[in-house]
C-alpha cells in the first residue's frame, strides 16, 4: 500500500520531548516555544510571531486583532478549507467568496478587485499547495487599498518563497499550520504572524486570555490584569519540542519532497501533452515546498474513476476541498454566485501520495498506474 500521507518524526524527537519535560515547564511559551519563535524570526524574517494551537486558532487570533464588526466584509477564496472562513464568520463578518484562477486553484485576484467595496475590511488569500498566488497583483491591491488588511492563510507554505521572499510575509498578517498532514508538523499547531509591532502586542494580550501577562513576565509591569477580550491559544511546550525536531530537518524534508514532486511532474508530462490531464502551474520565480502534487482531470466522473482505479492497486489518492459557497451550511446564506473555476477544482482535482519517506520507486509506481488508467 502506498498511503496518501505518512507523518515523519526525526530520531531526535524523543530527545527534545524529554528535555522539555526536564524543564518542568510544559505549558505554553516554554523553552522550545521560544526556540520556534527565534527560528521563524532568524530564518524567515517573521519577527512578530506567536505559536498557537492550530492554524485555525492563528486565523481566529487575526480576526480578533483586526476588530471585525458585523457590517464588515471579508473576501476569501471559495476553494479552501473551512478554517479559512470560520474565524471571520465567528466575529460576525460577511463572507464574500472569490473564484479561483482558470489555470490554478489559487484565488483569482482580478475577481477579488471586482468584489472590493467600502465595507471590505480584509482580504484573505490562500497559497494553495505552497505555490504562491499572483504576488504582483496582491502587492498592487495592497497599494491601491491600503486600509484593507491582507491576510495570508499560509497553512501549506512553510519554506515556500517568491523571488526569495518567504510566503507569509507579503500581507499584514499570516497564519501557518503544523498539522500532521503538513511538511513540518507537531500533530496540531500553528503560528500567528503580524507585520506590525502594534498588532503583535494586541494579539499577545488576546492570546493570553485578554491579559497583559506577558508584559508582567518580561518585568514591564508589577502585576497583570484583564485588558480586553481574549482566549487561550498557547500550545504545550511538548508540541513545540516535537516541532523543533522537525525544523532541524526542514532542508532535507523539502529536498526529499521536491524529488518526488519533480518526478511526478516530469513523469506525467505526456498525459498533459495529449490533453488528458493538467499539471500544476507556477511562476519560475516561485520556490515552492512541494507540499501537494495535484492534477486536474477532464470531468468529475473521470476523477472519481481514477481515484478508484488507484485504490484497487493499493495507491491512496484523494480529492480536496468542496467549494464553500456551495456547502450545505453556507448556500442558504447567499445568492447563487457563479464561481466556475472553484467548482472545477472541486470536481476534477486529484492529489497524489506525497510524504517525506516516499521514494522514486513508489512515485514511479503511481505514475505508471495513472498512465495505465488513461490508455
Amino acid at each position: 500500500m502506498i498511503p496518501f500521507n505518512r507523518p515523519f518524526y526525526p530520531p531526535t524527537t524523543l530527545k527534545f520531548i524529554q528535555d522539555s519535560l526536564a524543564t518542568n515547564h510544559i505549558s505554553g511559551d516554554g523553552k522550545y516555544s521560544h526556540k520556534i519563535k527565534q527560528f521563524f524570526d532568524q530564518k524567515f524574517g517573521l519577527r512578530y510571531n506567536l505559536m498557537t494551537t492550530s492554524c485555525t486558532d492563528a486565523l481566529e487570533l487575526i480576526a480578533l486583532t483586526i476588530d471585525l464588526k458585523k457590517e464588515d466584509e471579508v473576501i476569501l477564496p471559495s476553494y479552501t478549507f473551512v478554517s479559512t472562513a470560520n474565524p471571520f464568520l465567528l466575529r460576525g463578518a460577511k463572507l464574500i467568496f472569490a473564484d479561483s484562477c482558470n489555470d490554478s486553484p489559487n484565488i483569482d485576484l482580478d475577481h477579488v478587485r471586482q468584489l472590493i467595496t467600502k465595507k471590505t475590511k480584509a482580504i484573505v488569500i490562500v497559497h494553495y499547495a505552497g505555490i504562491p498566488c499572483d504576488i504582483e497583483k496582491l502587492i498592487k491591491i495592497k497599494k491601491d487599498f491600503s486600509t484593507i488588511y491582507i491576510v495570508e492563510d499560509a497553512a501549506q507554505c512553510v519554506d515556500s518563497f517568491y523571488k526569495g521572499t518567504p510566503l507569509g510575509s507579503f500581507g499584514d498578517f499570516s497564519a501557518f499550520s503544523f498539522h500532521e498532514t503538513k511538511n513540518i508538523s507537531c500533530g496540531e499547531g500553528g503560528l500567528f504572524v503580524s507585520k506590525e509591532k502594534s498588532n503583535y502586542h494586541k494579539a499577545e494580550i488576546i492570546r493570553e486570555k485578554g491579559t497583559n501577562r506577558m508584559s508582567f513576565i518580561r518585568g514591564e509591569v508589577n502585576k497583570y490584569g484583564w485588558k480586553t477580550i481574549g482566549s487561550s491559544f498557547l500550545p504545550s511546550d511538548i508540541l513545540a519540542a516535537i516541532l523543533w525536531a522537525q525544523l532541524q530537518e526542514m532542508g532535507e524534508i523539502k529536498s526529499n519532497r521536491k524529488k518526488i514532486w519533480n518526478n511526478y511532474y516530469e513523469g506525467l508530462e505526456c498525459l498533459e501533452s495529449s490533453g488528458k490531464i493538467i499539471r500544476p502551474k507556477f511562476s519560475p520565480q516561485a520556490d515552492h515546498n512541494a507540499h501537494i502534487f495535484y492534477l486536474i482531470t477532464r470531468s468529475e466522473t473521470e476523477r472519481n474513476q481514477l481515484i478508484q482505479f488507484l485504490a484497487e492497486r493499493s495507491i491512496k489518492a484523494s480529492f480536496h476541498y468542496l467549494s464553500l459557497h456551495k456547502s450545505n451550511f453556507f448556500k442558504s446564506k447567499t445568492g447563487n454566485d457563479s464561481l466556475p473555476n472553484s467548482d472545477k477544482y472541486t470536481s476534477c482535482l486529484v492529489r497524489l501520495p506525497m510524504f517525506n519517506q516516499m521514494n522514486i520507486r513508489k512515485s514511479n509506481k503511481v505514475i505508471e498506474n495513472i498512465q495505465a488508467f488513461f490508455k
